[in-house]
């Protein structure tokens, strides 16, 4: 039902999943809406989350950047070949930084199905922008649900974000125990797939003891 791709959805299965994986607490790592999943987790009561890592997302999602997301979220495209899907990633998700053939050709891989008449198709619901297109063009002010969660936090900005810009990065970075970094030649939002922010966030998951 698309009334389920909602964020308390998405929250509530995410705190079952952890519930019956049997870990009592889990490290996140949350690119976009998953980081905003993260936060909420995080600022929920009894928390399972140890250690958040936001990736290219803050508490304030601008009016914006929900009409760009509109324009896009809910699109069905087909694809003749996966070289073509692989055009259209590239396109699509420049964002992502300068990731190398082999890799946008694994997202591509990923993030397709075949179509039985032929082709592929993304691989995912399109009725999933039903909610977002119901949401009113304005700033979405997370600010409470921020402050709220006070666990050990990494946020990531992409150098061109247009998404977390740097005032707001700097207003997070004034919460005790919230580090910040940049992440060069990306937009929204780093890929995490280059050895250098895969070190960024590892290096701070084993520097913060929890």
């Amino acid at each position: 039902m698309p009334a389920g791709y909602a964020y308390d959805g998405y929250v509530s299965d995410m705190a079952a999943l952890i519930a019956r994986s049997g870990a009592a607490e889990v490290d996140w790592i949350g690119t976009s809406m998953g980081g905003l999943i993260g936060l909420f987790l995080a600022a929920s009561h009894n928390t399972p989350i140890r250690r958040l890592v936001l990736n290219d997302v803050g508490p304030v999602i601008g009016a914006d950047f929900i009409r760009f997301l509109k324009t896009y979220v809910g699109t069905d495209p087909r694809f003749a070949t996966l070289e073509e899907a692989e055009r259209f990633f590239r396109f699509a998700h420049a964002g992502f930084g300068a990731l190398t053939d082999p890799q946008w050709a694994a997202l591509t891989r990923e993030s397709v199905r075949p179509v039985e008449t032929g082709g592929f198709r993304l691989a995912y619901d399109p009725a999933l922008a039903v909610p977002l297109q119901a949401l009113p063009e304005q700033d979405v002010d997370l600010w409470a649900v921020w402050d709220a969660a006070r666990v050990p936090t990494l946020v990531l900005r992409g150098a061109e974000s247009p998404l977390l810009d740097r005032d707001m990065l700097a207003r997070m970075a004034e919460r005790p125990g919230v580090t910040v970094a940049e992440v060069p030649g990306c937009g929204h939002a780093p890929a995490l797939m280059d050895p250098a922010q895969i070190a960024l966030v590892r290096d701070w998951l084993m520097s913060v003891s929890v």
